[in-house]
């Protein structure tokens, strides 16, 4: 049955860039000179490759990842002198490592962080056929390198999903759950989903979000367009209010599928998430913290006692501030709304003229991704109506809800 439902998605989700859009040569002769064993006696073997077709950037690097599959796929790694933390970054569909590379270096620079992106199996330059296992193997290969080979802690790890990504994203991040926190970008609940306004999961249906994400552990931060045409803005929503650990979301007014990199709140909603995963505690660190909060309140009486797990610890530092959020508007004294409302003109003048400079600061930032982005994101799951009934698995009425009794004894 596994075997069945890993065809299905490969012929329903997956369209890789044909040709692809970069060339790769070999920099390291042997894979295994560049082997590095881990703790569970599982190897990773790597070796440096040099990618052709794109630009070159100072502190840009690329190899060859050998997965559990067998398949050896295509990682690069932009480091950032000074980072903290290291994005894990999996693309959307349509899209490989030669479309993705100047926005990674960009992204890299605007947030001060470490970025590895890789491309899936059969993507790019990655050998291998793409199936939803293969992703997931992917990803865990890419995740690995960045421990074993750049020495990455996996507490400092942020794990970005965009579309399809979003679906590997999450099947890593309820395996791993030590990483820092988790980025979903224009997500999808499953691939049917976004065809098909489903109420259950089906068996052949492919990268089921919508039942992984409440098992993840870490602060979840998801972005979506509101006028999004390929993925509706509804499977993000849906999304966070499964999240365990909420982080403020981010819904882009007249964003779509493939441009939300263009507004500038994008950058800077995405810099205040990271400042603030940067000042909680990981889970092993929470984990410590609660150890020794427990253990210095053993001899107070169980009455005075207040448990307070890491999972609660960190969702309490994730909490808006109060002084920032206002979701009542307190009673004011006269004098108080006097001033307020003389001091509105300036306030609105005043944020006019730093929304202006805010998008003139992202015009180099725009000119990379329009060179990047030039076509739209195709709709892939566009076809996936197609395939089903193609390959007959069921008739796609089956997906229609039943129309109710009262509609059928007014009918007849």
């Amino acid at each position: 049955m596994g075997g069945v439902t890993s065809s299905v998605a490969s012929k329903m989700a997956f369209f890789p860039p044909d040709p692809p859009s970069y060339g790769v040569a070999n920099e390291e002769d042997e894979p295994a000179a560049a082997s590095v064993e881990d703790a569970s006696s599982r190897k990773v073997a790597t070796r440096r490759v040099v990618m052709t077709g794109v630009r070159w950037s100072v502190g840009v690097e690329a190899r060859r990842v050998r997965t559990r599959r067998g398949s050896e796929i295509i990682a690069v790694y932009v480091r950032h002198p000074g980072a903290s933390l290291t994005v894990l970054f999996s693309h959307g569909n349509a899209a490989d490592l030669g479309k993705m590379y100047g926005i990674f270096v960009e992204l890299s620079a605007r947030l001060h962080v470490n970025l590895m992106g890789y491309d899936y199996s059969g993507y790019g330059r990655s050998s291998g056929k793409p199936s939803e296992a293969n992703t997931f193997a992917d990803i865990e290969a890419a995740y690995k390198c960045l421990v074993d080979v750049y020495g990455t802690r996996e507490e400092d790890i942020v794990l970005y999903g965009q579309s399809v990504g979003s679906g590997p994203t999450l099947d890593l991040a309820v395996r791993f759950h030590r990483v820092r926190a988790v980025v979903l970008h224009s997500p999808i609940l499953s691939g049917l989903r976004v065809m098909y306004s489903v109420k259950k999961t089906y068996w052949f249906d492919i990268y089921k979000n919508i039942d992984k994400i409440p098992h993840v552990k870490c602060p979840v931060l998801v972005i979506h367009g509101t006028k999004d045409d390929v993925v509706d803005c509804s499977h993000g929503k849906r999304l966070y209010e499964l999240c365990q650990h909420k982080y403020e979301p981010l819904w882009i007014e007249g964003g779509d599928h493939g441009n939300l990199e263009k507004f500038p709140v994008y950058i800077r909603h995405l810099k205040k998430f990271l400042s603030t995963i940067k000042k909680l505690p990981s889970e092993k660190d929470a984990a410590a913290e609660h150890e020794t909060w427990a253990a210095e309140n053993r001899a107070q009486p169980d009455s005075e006692t207040i448990s307070e797990t890491p999972s609660r610890m960190i969702s309490r530092r994730l909490e808006p501030s109060k002084k920032s959020t206002i979701h009542e508007d307190p009673t004011l004294s006269t004098e108080h709304v006097d001033k307020r409302r003389r001091s509105t003109g300036h306030r609105e003048k005043a944020r006019s003229s730093t929304d202006r400079r805010s998008r003139r600061s992202v015009d180099c930032f725009d000119s990379i991704l329009e060179h990047e982005q030039q076509e739209k994101p195709r709709k892939s799951f566009d076809r996936i109506g197609e395939k089903i009934r193609a390959m007959g698995l069921c008739n796609v009425d089956c997906f229609k809800e039943p129309p109710d009794s009262a509609e059928l004894s007014r009918g007849r």
